[in-house]
């Protein structure tokens, strides 16, 4: 499956099937919570919380595509990313976009 950020796939006839998404909120355990508040007081990067948004995107992604399939799409376009902080240590994170089609001449 095809995923771009771009509204169009160049030199491609397209067939908007609908708009497709994906969601989860993602939480690491208590413990890497802890250290990644005592982390805060150093400054830096919190590792565990990268690792744990970039986990939840590609769940959120997983999904997103697996509803694009159900409509047979060949790809999805427009793809963005959203997210929001649902408590302490609990985010969510969303992924969307238009499922299309590929246009073949035939089909004209």
């Amino acid at each position: 499956m095809k995923l771009l950020s771009i509204d169009y796939i160049p030199g491609q006839k397209i067939e908007a099937l609908g708009m497709v998404k994906g969601a989860v909120v993602q939480t690491k355990h208590f413990g890497k919570d802890f250290m990644a508040g005592m982390k805060t007081l150093v400054g830096g990067e919190i590792v565990a919380y990268t690792e744990m948004l970039n986990e939840a995107r590609q769940i959120a992604v997983k999904r997103m595509v697996d509803e694009a399939m159900e409509l047979e799409a060949d790809a999805v376009i427009g793809v963005r990313y959203g997210s929001a902080q649902m408590m302490q240590g609990a985010a969510e994170v969303v992924a969307y976009g238009t499922a299309v089609r590929f246009v073949t001449d035939d089909e004209n």
